[in-house]
């Protein structure tokens, strides 16, 4: 007998959506007094720059950037012009039905040096009408509060992160936004916190060569987030009731290139330094497996006597998520092909087919990633990023035919609902760049992600109009039957 797979139902409330970042769409990147962010140093690149040029920033780079009061060779400062445009964009989305939007709120357009004593009001108002133009088209705001947005001046006069005194910074630019945003209800603390140990200068402000033991200054940078935001978690719990907070990993699953259990364990130890973030902000304890970690890396995190109690008096609610791709691991890696994909390298898995850019198209590692993730905390998980980077034509008529991505959301969507049909509570599911922007790694405009296409290329040219993809009435029929049609 053959048993016919369940058609999964998802939830009433569950989220439909798209994601953001502030320095990938936002530009004015010099209006209405913001200051500069770490993001503004970004040049352009494209897809022959390896993962390691494309991450790494030296204090020339920094210098450069500095004395550069323009937007021409750095996208970001650039972006899709949503700062201008946003009132236009919040309509499409209305359109297009989704009931989430994943914003981030640059911390430089509201403390522009990251220190100053009083908020710049400018930066209040443009989020609050950002806000409250979501709330009229009954879309709910999920607002990062760290995404790749670090002002400048204090990586330049601190190294970031590894200073203590950010703490301090980051808790006074939260209290303001849980202040002068009480309606938003969901929040995520950092992106991808995990990150800074790929990109030490995007995710935490460390400039590599003012480094004396890099290794030493991203674990005590990353400490110091975890305090952080184990602290912005429970002033959001006190200012804004009902409000949750999640944590958010970049998943990356892992498998063993072969059955030998030298490659197994080769797969694990990538897997769980992957946890390790999640660990300390959904469990509040370092693992010892880490803890073992440091002590055989001669790691010594510098800690104030109560950051302990801290990390673990205020835990998450919930476990947000970015998946784009799977990698896999072997003990010996002589004869492996390499490929790299959002800002991590790995195997290259023979019998997966990959994007334009080289990345792993793994729908069924979404399912394995949620289960694995579900087990392991027991906590609602929230997909915040999940998309195809691909290039896109727009044809004389104005239409935009992907059926490339199409093909790729909804194989991934069915596998979360099978992850779903299995028990795994998941509260959502956001397309990253559900408008066209800013590629985060290349700075590139022609890897698009959305199902709203915007005029403009790498270098900035085009008239930035916005046009609907054909992926564009597909996701509005998947939302309008809460992803039965797929």
């Amino acid at each position: 007998m053959i048993l016919k797979e369940k058609k999964v139902t998802f939830k009433k409330d569950f989220w439909w959506g798209g994601a953001t970042a502030a320095n990938q769409i936002e530009g004015a990147w010099d209006v209405d007094g913001r200051g500069l962010a770490v993001s503004d140093v970004a040049l352009g690149k494209d897809q022959s720059v390896n993962y390691q040029k494309q991450v790494q920033f030296t204090s020339d780079d920094v210098n450069a950037a500095l004395a550069d009061q323009t937007d021409q060779l750095r996208p970001k400062r650039r972006g899709i012009d949503f700062y201008h445009r946003y009132p236009e964009d919040i309509k499409l989305l209305g359109e297009l039905g989704v009931n989430a939007f994943r914003m981030s709120i640059a911390w430089s357009r509201i403390f522009p040096n990251g220190d100053e004593d009083e908020p710049n009001e400018s930066g209040i108002k443009f989020y609050q009408e950002v806000i409250n133009s979501l709330k009229e088209q009954g879309i709910e705001p999920i607002v990062t509060l760290s995404h790749y947005e670090m002002p400048l001046n204090l990586s330049v006069n601190g190294q970031g992160w590894v200073s203590r005194k950010v703490i301090d910074y980051f808790v006074k630019f939260a209290k303001i936004c849980f202040e002068s945003f009480p309606e938003v209800k969901y929040w995520i603390t950092f992106n991808e916190i995990d990150s800074i140990m790929r990109h030490p200068f995007t995710s935490g402000g460390i400039i590599p060569d003012r480094s004396e033991n890099l290794n030493q200054d991203i674990f005590q940078a990353l400490h110091h987030q975890f305090v952080a935001s184990s602290l912005v978690t429970k002033l959001a719990h006190e200012l804004i009731p009902d409000s949750q907070v999640g944590c958010m990993l970049t998943k990356i699953t892992t498998y063993p290139s072969t059955c030998r259990p030298e490659d197994v364990l080769a797969a694990f130890n990538k897997n769980t330094m992957n946890y390790f973030c999640a660990d300390v902000q959904a469990k509040g304890e370092y693992p010892k497996l880490i803890l073992n970690y440091f002590a055989k890396e001669n790691i010594k995190l510098v800690m104030e006597p109560d950051d302990l109690q801290i990390l673990a008096a205020n835990t998450v609610d919930f476990i947000s998520l970015s998946y784009y791709m799977s990698l896999v691991a072997a003990a010996d890696e002589t004869g492996l092909e390499m490929t790299s994909g959002n800002t991590v390298e790995g195997g290259k898995n023979p019998y997966l087919e990959t994007s334009q850019w080289g990345w792993a198209i793994d729908p069924v590692g979404i399912r394995i990633s949620l289960l694995e993730l579900y087990d392991r905390y027991q906590l609602p998980l929230f997909i915040v990023e999940n998309g195809l980077g691909a290039q896109d034509q727009l044809e004389k008529d104005q239409t935009i035919h992907d059926p490339y991505r199409i093909s790729y959301l909804s194989k991934h969507i069915q596998e979360v609902g099978k992850a779903v049909d299995q028990g795994v509570e998941v509260m959502g599911y956001l397309i990253w760049g559900i408008i066209d922007l800013v590629s985060a790694s290349t700075s590139q405009m022609s890897k698009r992600y959305g199902v709203i296409y915007v005029d403009e290329d790498d270098q900035g040219h085009g008239t930035f109009d916005r046009y609907r993809k054909d992926s564009f009435a597909w996701y509005q029929k998947v939302i309008r039957s809460n992803g039965n049609d797929l």
